[in-house]
């Protein structure tokens, strides 16, 4: 197990435990580091990777707090991160995504308008200026959503939106673990584009492959 993930199977195991409840505060960084047998900076890791997906609160100059999510939605959020390397459900989804994504983008390819491309362009060009991973993700789900509504095909933009909703943890937490994933998938939605703009529908539809490919990639490897 990775030490982040350690460290966040800790702060699990103190939820469960009752140690900590929704709404406490976590004890100071140095004690807490101490009494779970882990670095700073491993932990330091942790509590930014359950900031992001909401399950610990940080308040500059206050301290972190568990988040007031109901406990078994707390749990949940957080025996996703720990329990990824075991769940085969993600990994199918992001199959499921290779297959439809690829057949929208060479629709989009045909069908999208001058202005909308225009627009996803400025959409990625504005992307390259964030900083926060949620942000990133925020604008990785809008660029495919307004891809899928390109295609012109009702059906397959509404199962593309409902299997883009289960996917936004795995995403984020991509973005949290793996070097250069943000400007890679930048750098791969600026070639999508391009290829649209171009109507070229199988470089779409090849580098919509390979730009899926590459999250399902890294689920297989944290799987392994």
């Amino acid at each position: 197990m990775a030490v982040t993930d350690e460290a966040i199977a800790r702060i699990r195991e103190m939820v469960v435990q009752g140690e900590l409840r929704p709404g406490d505060r976590l004890p100071p960084e140095k004690e807490l580091s101490e009494r779970l047998g882990l670095s700073r900076n491993s932990l330091r890791e942790a509590v930014k990777a359950l900031e992001l997906i909401r399950v610990l609160d940080v308040r500059r100059g206050d301290g972190t707090y568990v988040t007031s999510l109901e406990p078994g939605l707390l749990l949940e959020a957080v025996q996703f991160v720990v329990d990824l390397h075991q769940d085969q459900s993600v990994l199918e989804l992001f199959e499921v995504r290779r297959i439809l994504e690829t057949s929208a983008a060479a629709l989009a390819a045909q069908r999208m308008t001058v202005e909308n491309i225009e627009h996803l362009r400025a959409s990625v060009s504005e992307a390259a200026g964030f900083d926060k991973v949620n942000d990133l993700v925020a604008h990785d789900l809008d660029f495919h959503r307004r891809i899928a509504e390109a295609s012109g095909n009702t059906y397959l933009s509404t199962l593309l939106e409902a299997l883009s909703s289960k996917t936004v943890r795995a995403r984020l937490w991509r973005g949290i673990t793996e070097e250069n994933a943000a400007s890679r998938t930048l750098s791969e939605h600026e070639g999508i584009v391009r290829a649209i703009h171009a109507r070229d529908t199988e470089l779409a539809r090849a580098l919509t492959t390979a730009h899926i490919a590459g999250i399902e990639g890294w689920i297989r490897r944290s799987l392994g």
